[in-house]
């Protein structure tokens, strides 16, 4: 197999650096390539196997298979070693750093897995192109535009995981449809069909950070919705998200949005939203209206 390789290296400026997301360089590899490592760097590599096979050791001496496609994750701090075999393989990676890592952990991009198989590698190849493109043009842009498809990268990265139970999708949606009913976690679960605690697993297991946090943000962004496009009484808005007391949605949607549900109507109502019957009569007399899911 003929060696190809090329790549580029970026020092973000400070400012970009502040964003909480910066690309450090990317490359592409293929052939037989050469053992890396051991060695330790100071930021994050996403390494993408896009064919071959090879091996992957482990800071605790553990060597594991890594068949294409997948990719490996080589963390800050973290000693690495790794390599395809005698065939050699095919290889593109993408160097990053930046403060708001840790929130893409949480979020389940940034995996605890080292190796993680991929059910494709052609999304994250399209990724690596546009990089690549950003630093041939270069100019003022480069570090913007190249952090900007870092971002992009890891949700693609994420969303083409193998190892992902594709079984968490369906309670996803059970979720977002009732979300706004005034239900408890175990109610939300029962209607699942599961147990609290098989609830949880199924929602971490497609990325989303646990099942409370999920229904609140489908609930907020739906009082957004309500308080930007139509003049219902914050009271009303609160029943229609699944909150009967209107006093603790507030508290909820303050400190969640960082000001309160009359502020944010003052700041982004639109107006002109045909309400319905329902809505029309619950507005002239505050009556209950009914909870949608």
């Amino acid at each position: 197999m003929t060696v190809e390789q090329w790549w580029w290296y970026l020092t973000p400026a400070p400012a970009q650096l502040a964003t909480g997301l910066a690309c450090l360089g990317v490359g592409l590899q293929s052939g037989v390539l050469p053992t890396v490592g051991p060695r330790t760097l100071d930021h994050w590599v996403a390494v993408v196997v896009t064919s071959g096979r090879g091996w992957y050791e482990s800071p605790d001496g553990a060597r594991h298979p890594v068949a294409a496609p997948a990719v490996l994750w080589l963390r800050p701090g973290e000693p690495h070693h790794y390599a395809p075999d005698a065939e050699g393989w095919s290889e593109c990676f993408v160097d990053f750093t930046g403060s708001g890592l840790a929130g893409y952990a949480e979020l389940g991009l940034l995996p605890p897995l080292r190796v993680t198989p991929l059910t494709t590698a052609e999304p994250a190849q399209r990724v690596v192109s546009r990089i690549a493109a950003a630093c041939r043009r270069g100019g003022p842009l480069v570090d913007v535009e190249s952090s900007a498809e870092v971002h992009q990268l890891l949700v693609e990265l994420r969303r083409h995981r193998a190892d992902v139970d594709v079984a968490g999708e369906p309670v996803l949606e059970v979720l977002r449809r009732d979300a706004c009913l005034p239900l408890s976690i175990a109610q939300h679960a029962r209607r699942a069909g599961l147990s609290v605690a098989e609830l949880r697993r199924a929602v971490r297991s497609v990325g989303a950070v646990g099942p409370k946090e999920y229904l609140l943000t489908v609930r907020l962004n739906e009082a957004k919705q309500l308080l930007a496009a139509s003049g219902l009484p914050v009271a009303a808005v609160a029943r229609r998200v699944g909150y009967q007391d209107p006093a603790y949605f507030t508290r909820i949607f303050t400190r969640r949005v960082g000001m309160a549900p009359s502020a944010f109507r003052a700041q982004q109502y639109r107006g002109g939203a045909q309400l319905g019957g329902a809505e029309r009569r619950e507005r002239a007399t505050g009556g209950p209206g009914r909870v949608t899911g």
